[in-house]
């Protein structure tokens, strides 16, 4: 277990670097409290945001904010220009429907702005998604699926000496995918003595980077795949020429179009992906799991959904949830198609395949749950209505104060839990 200890956190490390780091310290800290620890209400329950603004830990005096209370993304009371005289000022809000009611206050110090949060959970476990299920759901992707198992796996492995270490192996590798021809690359890391051993597929942020290989022990297969049917180990430059070219913005490619959208091939990938992972002679194909953040926690619903060899899930701030709850007034999820854009023709009916939220209610196997409820890019109302469809075994772990990104003590607990489902507890 030590030995996990201490290999564990590579595969969150480079998790965290892909998706977003924890903040760093500031001179001047826009501190906001509320008056329940949890930050949980109920609704029509008062919410009281305390401010204080903060410089070496002292109430600045008559510094001036700008504030702004409401359901996240959508403000109700703005207010600017505002002078506290003694650094402090206590807000207050409430709503009539579950969701998450934001503070957010900015203040103005010697040329420069700052910026603090506070988001109340109001009944969130109450929170129903708005997105619809298209009625042959469950037929377009068993006939997807079924179109990609003809294509032979035609898996490839390369040796990466460099990499090797005297327990394991690291492997770059590709299988075919969807069609002839298109490919998934990654990098396998197993361990080098004989045995079978449980296996994690490992799904990556949104983004487009090379990938090192992640190791969870000397007792544990895991593949880190990229999504883009490229190879995984050119040049960081050719990645971003890759962003700012061919794939720029690849989430909206053939949006109107579910036949053709980028991420059918992307979600037939992750399955495929795990029907590689099964394929191996060493591993133990009755504990095999998937795990990710972002776009990488959204693809992990979507692929234990869609894989029954898939036999846990680890999340963390799913995007991909709710998509079309801007065009309800609330929230929606990670890449914010409609926060300043109407839809054109066939978007919305397309989406609906895609949304995580329609893949959660299909998750029949454990998974471990985490985010925060200051998420900017993966609002905790959309996430909420992904987690609150899911009728399988399920633990949710909050960390109220964090955004897109994770404590190190909530890192710990996402190590912790992969490490004992690998142990088939």
């Amino acid at each position: 277990m030590k030995r996990l200890h201490f290999i564990f956190p590579l595969i969150f490390l480079s998790c965290c670097i892909s998706i977003s780091a924890q903040p760093a310290q500031k001179l001047v800290n826009v501190v906001i409290s509320q008056n329940h620890p949890d930050w949980k209400y109920s609704i029509g329950e008062e919410v009281t945001f305390s401010v204080m603004v903060l410089k070496d830990q002292t109430p600045i005096k008559n510094v001036t904010v700008n504030y702004e209370i409401g359901p996240e993304c959508f403000p109700n009371i703005v207010k600017k220009g505002i002078n506290l005289k003694d650094g402090t000022i206590v807000l207050k809000g409430s709503m009539k429907e579950p969701g998450f009611l934001r503070c957010k206050v900015t203040a103005q110090y010697d040329g420069h702005i700052y910026e603090g949060l506070s988001t109340a959970a109001i009944d969130p476990e109450k929170i129903k998604p708005v997105v619809k299920e298209p009625s042959d759901f469950d037929a377009f992707w068993k006939n997807a699926l079924a179109e990609a198992e003809k294509v032979p796996l035609d898996a490839r492995m390369q040796l990466l000496p460099e990499k090797c270490t005297s327990t394991l192996d690291y492997y770059e590798i590709s299988f075919q995918n969807d069609a002839a021809g298109s490919r998934i690359f990654g990098i396998l890391v197993k361990p080098r003595k004989e045995g079978r051993f449980p296996a994690v597929l490992y799904v990556p942020g949104a983004g487009i980077r090379p990938y090192n290989g992640s190791s969870l022990g000397d007792d544990v297969i895991v593949l880190e795949i990229g999504i883009h049917g490229i190879p995984v180990t050119m040049r960081q430059e050719i990645y971003n020429d890759l962003w700012n070219g061919a794939l720029k913005e690849y989430f909206k490619i053939n949006m109107n179009d579910k036949d053709n959208f980028y991420y059918k091939r992307v979600y037939i990938g992750c399955v495929r992906a795990i029907d590689f992972l099964a394929s191996l002679p060493e591993t133990d194909d009755q504990i095999i799991g998937v795990s990710g953040g972002s776009q990488g926690g959204a693809l992990s619903i979507v692929t234990a959904a869609l894989n029954p060899k898939v036999k846990f899930l680890a999340a963390l701030y799913p995007a991909l949830c709710d998509n079309t709850g801007y065009l309800k007034g609330r929230a929606g999820g990670w890449p914010h198609y409609y926060r300043s854009a109407k839809p054109k023709s066939g978007e919305v009916e397309t989406l609906q395949y895609f949304d995580v939220v329609n893949f959660a209610k299909r998750v029949k196997v454990t998974g471990w749950y985490s985010w925060g409820y200051n998420d900017l890019t993966c609002p905790p109302t959309t996430s909420f209505a992904a987690y609150n469809v899911i009728s399988a075994p399920k633990e949710f772990h909050p960390y109220p104060e964090s955004g897109h990104w994770n404590f190190p003590e909530q890192r710990e607990a996402w190590i912790e839990w992969l490490a004992t489902k690998c142990k088939g507890k």
